[in-house]
């Protein structure tokens, strides 16, 4: 069984978000680039303790990214992953990304393909569909469990106030969310190994961008704790009516 990991490079939770180009791009200055969390700590790692159950399984990762985006690969090699693939393009479109991962896959001929539920940066939530109708696959979102069975898979996944329980032949996509599987952290043997695994950087298949940044605008600035006597309750209610828009 082959499987195929979507690995996204997102800023760290930490970094300083600034805009340049009269904020139509993000300031990368001093940004530290790391795994989108949805990627690293349930996909990739849900796949990994699939191949530890079955070790046939053969583990393959693929990014869409220029080549600043290899340390990130890497660590997600050091974690498990046999080789990885690099789709030499730089784009923000969903649409775009979703295709040069469909074109890996095709080629890759996958059985099941993961990606996180969605990245920490734009948060979109929308590869793992488009990847799925591009492939003409099943799609299974936002699991919780996943388990395989032969070529049947049972993903469990949270819906309003319970649990839904899928069963889906293979081939597949599925996104993943928290509960599919617990972070790790990669081991010296796995940093070293994953220093010859294969990195193929590959050039992009031709597909028009459907979406484009206009800009970025930062959230308002947060306003000064405002104290009101218990006695004050018209001021409070005021307050609570005009500026917080609670009332």
């Amino acid at each position: 069984m082959k499987i195929l990991v979507c690995i996204s490079k997102t800023p760290d939770t930490t970094a300083k978000i600034a805009f340049t180009a009269n904020n139509t791009k993000f300031d990368t200055n001093g940004v530290q680039w790391i795994i989108n969390p949805y990627d690293e700590w349930y996909s990739l790692v849900r796949a990994i303790e699939l191949k530890e159950a079955d070790a046939s399984i053969v583990i393959h990762l693929v990014t869409v990214g220029a080549a600043d985006a290899d340390p990130i690969i890497r660590k997600a090699l050091a974690l498990g992953g046999d080789e990885a693939i690099r789709v030499n393009a730089d784009s923000h479109d969903s649409f775009y990304i979703a295709s040069q991962i469909a074109e890996v896959a095709k080629q890759g001929g996958y059985d099941l393909i993961f990606t996180g539920k969605e990245t920490i940066d734009y948060n979109g939530s929308s590869i793992g569909g488009m990847v799925a109708e591009l492939l003409d696959m099943p799609y299974v979102s936002l699991a919780t469990k996943f388990e395989l069975g032969g070529t049947k898979a049972t993903v469990t996944r949270e819906i309003e106030g319970g649990e839904e329980v899928c069963e889906v032949n293979l081939p597949l996509v599925v996104s993943c969310q928290k509960g599919v599987a617990e972070q790790r952290i990669p081991n010296m043997r796995g940093i070293m190994a994953a220093r010859t695994k294969p990195l193929k950087a590959v050039e992009p298949t031709s597909v028009d961008a459907l979406t484009g940044i206009a800009n970025f605008e930062l959230p308002p600035a947060k306003a000064g704790v405002k104290l009101i006597s218990p006695d004050n309750v018209e001021e409070l209610v005021r307050l609570l009516k005009e500026e917080a828009k609670v009332i």
